[in-house]
């Protein structure tokens, strides 16, 4: 397979693969995020509520019991599956598959369009001028993410990953090795000013920070969700993968994973 022919693939297409380990092994968000969304915005059980990207539905719960109507939209079919059984119980809830840019959906009927760690797949301009439209007036958009970071702890083990890395994913995309940072303020301030560009107001945003400890069968697990590991040929994420888990299990069986959410607001 040919560096175009690699790169081309949908990233994005490759979460279905993977919908009950990534249940299982990516995490939730936290409280005070919720706390935040729902201060901001006031939801009630005649509001209908529109959830972009719902995968297996890690973000749903909180606006489920908030909202008179929870609508999901999922592009992946074995994801959508997922979350219609997950639910079933739940006579507010429905999910609609397909790509969210592309779906037929009513303007003006939304109080509540949010999006947990997905806005990120669809074409900027497209995604906001669209839940700008289906939003009612007044109604708001709520964008987050997870953002996770290998705490480097001073003993090698993140210089050991990082050299996995530089020997197998990054010529494998045929890309030079990257310094990976920690997700900053900044990136948090650029993403909650690009609402202001499609006609929203009163924007804010809110930055939390947590800790995860995971094994070296955990990790490897954990790595097998990102889209773009998902997407190396076998023959080259096995020792790929083999080189991550032989460092970890040398380094006490333990990596401790920082993570930074953001959430931003806006309103019609």
């Amino acid at each position: 397979m040919g560096k175009n022919e690699k790169m081309s693939r949908n990233l994005a297409d490759t979460f279905n693969e993977v919908a009950t380990t990534y249940d299982k092994y990516r995490p939730g968000y936290v409280d005070e995020l919720y706390e935040d969304i729902f201060r901001y915005v006031s939801i009630t059980d005649s509001d209908s509520c529109l959830e972009i990207g719902i995968g297996t539905g890690l973000a749903t719960l909180p606006f489920l019991n908030k909202c008179g109507q929870l609508t999901a939209v999922e592009y992946g079919h074995d994801l959508a599956d997922l979350c219609s059984q997950k639910f079933s119980h739940y006579e507010n809830f429905d999910v609609k598959e397909g790509k969210f840019e592309e779906l037929p959906i009513e303007n003006d009927s939304y109080k509540l369009i949010y999006a947990a760690t997905a806005f990120h797949w669809i074409p900027e301009k497209e995604g906001y001028e669209k839940v700008y439209s289906l939003l009612e007036p007044g109604g708001a958009f709520a964008r987050f993410a997870n953002h996770p970071f290998r705490k480097d702890d001073g003993s090698g083990l993140c210089e050991e990953i990082d050299e996995a890395y530089n020997k197998y994913f990054y010529p494998y995309y045929n890309q030079q090795p990257k310094v990976i940072r920690e997700y900053s303020e900044e990136d948090v301030k650029r993403i909650a000013e690009l609402p202001l560009k499609y006609g929203f107001t009163d924007t804010e945003y809110h930055i939390y920070h947590r800790e995860r400890h995971f094994t070296a069968d955990e990790y490897i697990s954990l790595l097998g969700t990102y889209s773009n590991h998902i997407a190396i040929e076998e023959s080259v994420k096995k020792p790929f993968f083999e080189a991550i888990h032989e460092a970890i299990i040398r380094h006490g069986d333990v990596i401790t994973i920082r993570d930074t959410i953001d959430l931003e607001l806006a309103r019609k």
